[in-house]
């Protein structure tokens, strides 16, 4: 049964730096694209940030674009998210994703999410 972990969550001052992290397990890694998405509350869940498989093209929402970066290591089946300069709009539940290169959408997997609280 595939599992995506996510893990590195917590609570941070605004200004502030987090690395989330999320193993992936009894999937194929290398072979999907990689992605981050969050859920605020009240809100509904929104694009972060997408590596794609084979050449790692990476993809970031505005709201994020030169503060967060994403990154994969295909020998550790894991995804990254380096968080800089947090602000307390990036409060949510953040989500790791998986997705074949052949799906027209994202849902083949999804993590439990990891909370992320920013104070100001």
């Amino acid at each position: 049964q595939v599992q995506l972990v996510e893990s590195g969550g917590g609570l941070v001052e605004a200004g502030g730096s987090l690395r989330l992290s999320c193993a992936a397990s009894e999937l194929t890694f290398s072979n999907y694209h990689m992605g981050w998405f969050r859920q605020a509350p009240g809100k509904e869940r929104e694009f972060v940030a997408a590596i794609t498989w084979v050449d790692d093209n990476t993809y970031y929402a505005d709201s994020v674009e030169g503060r967060f970066t994403i990154s994969r290591d295909d020998a550790k089946n894991m995804v990254y998210l380096q968080m800089h300069s947090l602000e307390p709009e990036d409060t949510a539940i953040y989500y790791c994703a998986a997705r074949s290169p052949t799906a027209t959408q994202w849902g083949d997997y999804w993590g439990q999410g990891t909370q992320v609280t920013v104070c100001s």
